[in-house]
């Protein structure tokens, strides 16, 4: 009777040591919180594939409020303390749902087009809880090609007089260095390392025809993370994968996660969206990010 109660003691003891949350992944600095190196974007979740209108219902089909907000509880329990979502869909839904249901994780918001054209919405949803709030990287891009940097930094002013974090997103690693000479008043950048977000003309140009679909240039990253190092603002760098095109192998997944940490600021992260619905996506990247960042 006493082995058999010994057995069951350790056996129990055993399933609680599994199902205990795993340790944090390595951070940094934003403002007062602590952030992880690896963030979950939300691109998958609300069927922003980058790729073609199929992939995108594809996506949307398997993301339910219960499979995202299943999604956002493994990060937890796995060691991500960060959501990048966008005010788009049901984005602010989902982490209210999250959060009401215990959920801790903090959550950092990409502007959508109603709080770019209407500023009294900022204020609102930032009494909702974000750390911080970003301005679009498609609309910093627009802006600035059309000289509307006044409009940009409206936008940033409200948020900063918010109360919350104040970020800016770009595309272009021109945005990033001249933002830096001027010494805009933001805490950090999202930085997207390919410039998606080039005219059909300056396409041309450079390529001298216009291909189908969004063009991922291979010579992109290396400028961008450039700027990056360049910057002494923390960056969150996103698209590292390229909307998925760089993830035909676990080999081709590891080298993107390597190139983006090896040319990133040690005060600085990556934002992946995560797509579990065929593998556990949300562990393999925990495991690849600690085993490149030396954490056992």
């Amino acid at each position: 009777m006493e082995t058999t109660r010994r057995q069951f003691l350790g056996a129990s003891a055993t399933l609680t040591a599994a199902a205990a949350p795993s340790p944090l992944l390595p951070t940094i600095r934003l403002g007062k919180y602590e952030v992880t190196r690896l963030i979950l974007g939300a691109n998958p979740f609300y069927g922003f594939s980058h790729f073609n209108r199929l992939l995108d219902q594809h996506m949307l089909e398997w993301s339910t409020p219960e499979n995202v907000i299943k999604t956002v509880r493994a990060c937890e329990e796995n060691g991500i303390n960060t959501w990048q979502l966008s005010d788009a869909r049901r984005g602010l839904e989902d982490i209210q749902r999250y959060r009401e249901q215990g959920g801790k994780i903090q959550w950092i918001l990409l502007s959508s087009r109603r709080m770019e054209e209407d500023l009294s919405w900022i204020p609102k949803i930032a009494r909702m809880g974000p750390i911080g709030i970003v301005h679009h990287g498609g609309t910093t891009d627009r802006r600035w090609r059309a000289g509307e940097q006044g409009k940009i930094q409206d936008f940033l002013k409200v948020v900063r007089d918010s109360g919350v974090l104040v970020g800016l997103s770009t595309h272009n690693p021109l945005v990033v260095e001249e933002v830096e000479s001027r010494g805009w008043d933001i805490d950090f950048f999202m930085t997207c390392v390919y410039r998606i977000t080039r005219t059909e003309q300056e396409i041309v140009n450079l390529l001298g025809q216009r291909p189908l679909g969004e063009v991922y240039l291979p010579q992109d990253p290396p400028r961008m993370f450039r700027a990056i190092r360049q910057t002494r603002k923390p960056c969150l760098a996103f698209k590292i994968l390229a909307a998925g095109r760089l993830t035909d192998s676990p080999e081709s997944i590891d080298r993107a996660f390597r190139t983006a940490f090896e040319n990133i600021k040690p005060t600085d992260a990556v934002i992946v969206g995560m797509y579990p619905r065929y593998s556990d996506q949300v562990r393999e990247n925990v495991e690849r990010v600690r085993r490149i960042l030396g954490q056992s």
